[in-house]
Order: structure tokens, then sequence, then C-alpha cells
């Protein structure tokens, strides 16, 4: 059977950079005028010669938006689990390799961090640790899972890839979502931001979404860092494997967030600089390409960003975030993955979408209706 690594084979890093740098025009103007349109429409959306075009992108990015997922947004949280991991990463906070404080959740402390994001409001929530697997692995999953699903509605994961049998086992215990990124699609370079740990391998991470499809897990998450690489070619190879698993695990839903590049402790700087204009120009390009893909925003971007982008393309945004294990009751200084950027609480959040005309959702569907 096929997989992604099979066809992302089929391309050169270079050649797709080439082709997104040659757009011309004429090419940006036949994409537009399009009522479906490819990947390749896609990767003309991306190019410097559609940043011209970039106000009628946004409205058609609203008015395909609004058709396909209505005035709504969906909220959830993350709920850092542990900053432990067995890897290093040049641009992680968990890395290895920093001397930080290690911390990862007990029961009773899952409990505490529960209690004060249901006080907030929330019914969706994204479950986040490190990659250690002796410490945080399936076992402590499932527990974390089990003890945390009568008290949301939609849980979702975003750990170390894990085999097949073992996503089965999560969606098994009421996992909705799981996201992985793949961080960039440039394997030449790929070893230099990850060099030691299971993370290094990048082809098994690459093949890690088709194990969470052939799972049968109900949504998958993908997305780049970015700032590691050019963010036009890598997001070009990141909607090339968002269409293939669409085409193969058509079951599943699919969806795109955008973390760029953010302070935190003992990382390297951006190495391409992705400024508010282009992540708006992505945004657009992917919503023109694919009017069923979810759009996440996190609280990573700025407050007037995620406040002008949400009659634009979003469909699911954070707030109130805390990236530290505990931040919310148990240990608010321990260190964090990565600085935010939006500060805002979630009734804060939930105004400016009202203010918008749109409608904050908290719970997009019940656990009854899977009974």
């Amino acid at each position: 059977m096929t997989n992604f690594k099979s066809v992302f084979e089929q391309y050169s890093w270079e050649g797709i950079q080439n082709k997104i740098y040659q757009t011309t025009i004429k090419e940006v103007e036949h994409a537009l005028a399009r009522t479906k349109r490819t990947l390749d429409d896609f990767l003309v959306l991306i190019s410097p010669a559609a940043q011209p075009y970039l106000e009628e992108m946004a409205q058609l990015s609203h008015q395909l938006t609004k058709k396909r997922f209505g005035k709504t947004i969906q909220m959830y949280a993350p709920m850092y689990l542990s900053n432990e991991c067995q890897n290093i990463c040049t641009y992680c906070g968990f890395s290895l390799n920093n001397k930080i404080k290690r911390k990862t959740l007990t029961d009773k402390e899952i409990e505490l961090e529960v209690a004060e994001l249901k006080k907030a409001g929330f019914d969706h929530v994204l479950l986040v640790t490190g990659e250690a697997n002796y410490t945080v692995n399936i076992n402590y999953f499932l527990n974390a899972i089990a003890q945390i699903k009568k008290d949301f509605a939609n849980i979702s994961v975003e750990v170390q890839p894990l085999s097949q049998e073992q996503y089965e086992q999560l969606h098994q215990a009421g996992v909705h979502t799981v996201l992985v990124y793949q961080e960039t699609y440039h394997r030449d370079v790929y070893k230099q931001y990850h060099p030691k740990g299971k993370k290094s391998n990048f082809d098994f991470r690459l093949e890690t979404p088709d194990r969470v499809g052939k799972a049968g897990i109900h949504k998958i998450g993908l997305g780049v860092l970015l700032g590691l690489e050019d963010w036009r070619t890598d997001s070009f190879f990141n909607a090339l494997h968002i269409d293939y698993l669409q085409k193969t695990y058509w079951q599943s839903k699919y969806s795109v967030s955008f973390p760029r590049l953010r302070p935190a402790e003992g990382i390297i700087e951006p190495n391409f600089i992705m400024e508010d204009r282009d992540l708006l120009q992505l945004i657009c390009a992917y919503r023109l390409w694919n009017e069923d893909l979810e759009i996440s925003i996190s609280t990573r971007e700025n407050e007037k960003f995620r406040d002008n982008i949400i009659p634009i393309g979003v469909t699911s945004m954070s707030a109130g975030s805390k990236t530290n294990p505990g931040g919310y009751a148990v240990d608010i200084e321990s260190l964090e993955q990565f600085e935010t950027s939006d500060e805002r609480s979630a009734a804060e959040i939930s105004k400016i979408i009202a203010s918008k005309g749109y409608e904050t959702v908290w719970k997009d569907w019940d656990k009854s209706y899977m009974m």
C-alpha cells in the first residue's frame, strides 16, 4: 500500500521552490478566477506574485469560510501535561539540552488544571507533552484521558509519534483529534534542527499521519513550524501531505495550524522571517484551495492579528493559553515551551468574536451522539 513518503519522494525542494518564485501574475489571476482549485493553484496563491491580490484573496476566503462553516469560531485550550523530553531540538524550550526544571503532572494536578479550564468555559482540550517515551508514554496518556473524559466533549492530543496500534488505543479511549507537525519538510536540514533523539528520524515522523489515518482517528491536524525554512516551500509540502491524506483516509477530517517560531529558553532565532501579511496570504491560500479544511490560530499570534483574522478564514482559536505544565493552577511559574503573544482571557476573546458578528462555539458535538 502506498504511503505519503512515496508521494513526497516524487518532488524536490528546489524544484518546488523555483516554481513558486517563478509564478506569474497571469497564473495568479487564472487561479483566482477558478471556482474549484487544485494543489497547483495553492502553489500559485502562496507565491510572491500573489501578494498584490491579497485583498481579493481575503474577500474570497471570507465568503468560502462563511458558506462552509457559518459565522462560528470554536474555542479550545491546550493543557500541557509534561515538559520532559528526550529530544534535542534547537528551537524548543523543552529540548533535552536545556537545563530546566522538568515536570509531569500527577492525577491530582491534572484534576486541578481541569477545574481551571472548566471554570473558564472550555469543553475542548488539547493535551500536549514533550517526547519522553519512558515517562510520558501511551499508558500515561490513556490514564490522563480516562481521568478527564467526563469533563470534555472534545479531546485532542499533540504528543510524540506513536504506532498505529497505540493510535487505535487512543481512538478507543475517546481521542477526537491527533496533531502532528513535521516541523519542516526540508529533509537535508531537518537533521540540523533535530540532532538527537527519536525525533531526528525524518521518515518515521513523515509517516506518522499515515498511522493516524489507518487508526481511524476522527480528525488529523498538520502544520509546519514557520521560521525554520522558507515558509512558502514548506507550506506547499504541508498542503501536499493534506491532499494525500484526504484522498487516502477520506473518512477523517483535517485541520491546519500555523505555529510561527516564538521566543523560548535556549532556542535559535528564526532562519526565515514571516510577516503578518505573509501569514494572512497563507491562510487565504489554504481556504481558497480547500473549503473543508479547518484552520486554527493559537495565542502565539498577537492580539491585533487574531482580532482581524476572525472573519477571514479561521475556524478555531485558543485563548488564555499556558504552555507550561501546571500553568493554569499547579505551577504557574514553570518554564513555558514558548512565549504567548495574546494573553487575553477566554471571556475577553469570546467578546471580541461576538463584536465581529460571530458566535463562540465551546462545544460543537456531544458525546451522547456517539453512543
